[in-house]
């Protein structure tokens, strides 16, 4: 890896119990410069939140103007960023690699579904591999396993997925809406940090760390927080 997706891996291991990596995820410059200067190590965007900031749905943003937002956050802060790509857009991996590489991130989110279905495990593995063999060592790899959101609530499966994208050269895995009382499992069986998500009115990010979690993350949640907290402020403003 590069110096700095080198430190930004290096954030990933030998976590205290209970002292997980927290990555807060901004949707656009502004944010990410108020995560920076609260003190956060690294920044991961999320996919959800930059949408919404860009007038999309989730999921239906064009891959350019996705790239542009993310990388318009990278240029705003000094601390790496990491950013959530999806499904990687389509994109070959070397391409992919490069516009991640042109945005300024030294990280990226991939996820095992697509149109809302699950993808084939081995064809994942495979596109993973290929994303790890035109980066080499100088991107930090996060691969997203849906399967609790994608209704197949089956720990073996979620395993051997997670495994398969390991052993393909992933670095970190995202078992997203994972139930809490699957993460000691999935980090005993899965030799890599493991990144779960902090939803409102379910555990802190450090009940996550001594669950298992090795990084926590929070989606769009912070993005829609703070749309709360500005629709409070215009409805004082008549």
């Amino acid at each position: 890896m590069t110096a700095t997706a080198a430190a930004f891996g290096a954030l990933h291991h030998d976590r205290a119990p209970g002292d997980p990596l927290v990555l807060p995820g901004p949707w656009d410059a502004a944010a990410a410069r108020v995560f920076e200067e609260a003190g956060f190590p690294a920044l991961a965007t999320p996919s959800a939140g930059v949408a919404a900031s860009l007038g999309y749905a989730d999921g239906a943003v064009p891959p350019r103007e996705m790239f542009e937002a993310v990388a318009r956050v990278a240029r705003a802060v000094s601390v790496p960023v990491s950013a959530d790509v999806e499904d990687g857009y389509g994109l070959p991996a070397r391409q992919l690699v490069g516009r991640l590489w042109d945005a300024g991130v030294v990280g990226c989110n991939l996820e095992d579904s697509t149109d809302g279905r699950l993808k084939d495990p081995r064809e994942q593995a495979e596109y993973l591999a290929a994303v790890r063999e035109a980066a080499g060592r100088e991107l930090f790899v996060n691969a997203r396993v849906d399967t609790y959101v994608r209704g197949v609530a089956d720990l073996e499966e979620t395993v051997a997925r997670a495994r398969l994208y390991v052993e393909a050269g992933a670095d970190c895995v995202y078992v997203i809406m994972a139930p809490v009382e699957v993460l000691a499992a999935l980090r005993e069986r899965v030799d890599a940090p493991l990144n779960a998500i902090c939803v409102p009115g379910g555990p802190s990010p450090a009940e996550l760390g001594k669950l298992g979690a090795s990084r926590v993350t929070f989606g769009p949640g912070l993005q829609r927080r703070a749309m709360e907290a500005l629709r409070e402020i215009a409805a004082g403003l008549g």
